[in-house]
């Protein structure tokens, strides 16, 4: 399939179901931008692993395809009997949650489709399937609506000409339709408006690189990719006005977990009087933990950074590596945090309760 057609600026069939209704369907994110590749995932083993491999990615993306998963797995539970039925779908649920821990889109969807099957048990098995699959189909509809009124909120904090850099990729792969960090460019440009961006390439997996770029280039707008390690001289030559990104977890504190380097790059913005602000819906905010010291960071294989992407390792056989897939970047460090809701300002934790009054 050709790559440069296939996906559509959007991307809004990155996550759905098959014709059946009894698979989930991606586009395999890892394979970007050389080929497009779409995969269709039935068993719990394959949807674990594509969550894991990275196949499926991005928090609202992940979410998404969680409750697909759920409502697919759902149907292959065969018994009548409700008690037994729920108890089979918390256990699928649990085994999806243990994929990644980061970010709390997972759970967060997993737990919602619990919900809606223990609310219509009493439907019997029959209208606990009919439910689940409105609720899936329903979760995806409400993200696509939350990145629209994100990108009209985060565009507001823009102006026409402005150097956006970004970090990781929050476009409409990671999401639905327009994406988060990604979605005021993409919406702007919709508008006629002209953005510089600056987008770092984010070692060791290559997000910013491999997926950002492929979809601001097919958006229209002028995107210029560096290494992580460039993004304090683009911000002292004057080039950014401001920085987006996306997040995984939000703390009541506004502590907020993103890809590793994030926290980098805000401290760099912090330094040369740059506003720094992380665009998420709602969903991503984890009312239960107070501070980023309470994220859970997820460890990944020493492999991604000695070989993957190079055709022979490139560190001595042996080395000791560290890889942690997130960093929290401190919410003194953020100038606000961006939801389709408004935009949050410090103190955050006040700003946070409001949000859910």
């Amino acid at each position: 399939m050709d790559g440069t057609k296939a996906a559509e600026t959007d991307m809004a069939e990155n996550v759905g179901l098959s014709k059946d209704g009894k698979k989930v369907v991606i586009i395999d994110q890892s394979e970007l931008p050389a080929r497009t590749v779409r995969l269709e995932l039935g068993t719990p083993g394959e949807m674990f692993g594509a969550i894991q491999k990275l196949k499926v990615r991005g928090a609202p993306a992940i979410g998404i395809f969680a409750a697909y998963c759920m409502y697919c797995l759902a149907q292959q539970t065969e018994t009548e009997d409700m008690e037994d039925f729920l108890k089979e779908l918390e256990k699928y649920g649990a085994y999806l949650n243990a994929s990644r821990p980061t970010a709390v889109n997972l759970s967060w969807a997993v737990g919602r489709m619990i919900r809606t099957a223990a609310e219509h048990a009493p439907k019997g098995r029959r209208g606990v399937l009919e439910a689940l699959g409105r609720e899936c189909a329903k979760i995806q509809e409400e993200d696509i609506a939350m990145c629209r009124a994100i990108s009209e909120y985060g565009l507001g904090l823009i102006r026409e000409g402005d150097g956006i850099l970004t970090h990781c990729n929050a476009g409409p792969l990671a999401t639905s339709r327009y994406g988060t960090a990604l979605g005021p460019l993409i919406l702007g440009a919709e508008r006629g408006m002209r953005f510089k961006v600056y987008a770092d390439e984010t070692r060791p997996l290559l997000q910013g690189a491999r997926l950002t770029t492929y979809e601001l280039m097919r958006a229209g707008i002028d995107v210029t990719l560096i290494c992580d390690s460039m993004a304090g001289i683009v911000m002292k030559n004057g080039w950014v006005q401001a920085c987006f990104v996306g997040c995984d977890r939000v703390a009541l504190n506004g502590d907020t977990a993103n890809k590793i380097g994030t926290s980098s790059v805000a401290v760099l913005a912090d330094y040369y009087n740059i506003p720094f602000y992380v665009l998420g819906p709602s969903s991503t905010i984890d009312m239960d933990c107070p501070c980023g010291e309470r994220i859970e960071i997820e460890l990944r294989e020493e492999e991604e950074i000695i070989k993957k992407y190079y055709k022979e390792p490139m560190a001595p056989e042996g080395v000791t590596c560290y890889n942690p897939a997130f960093d929290v970047t401190d919410h003194s460090l953020i100038t606000g945090i961006v939801t389709e809701k408004g935009i949050l300002r410090a103190p955050y934790e006040k700003s946070i309760r409001k949000l859910f009054e």
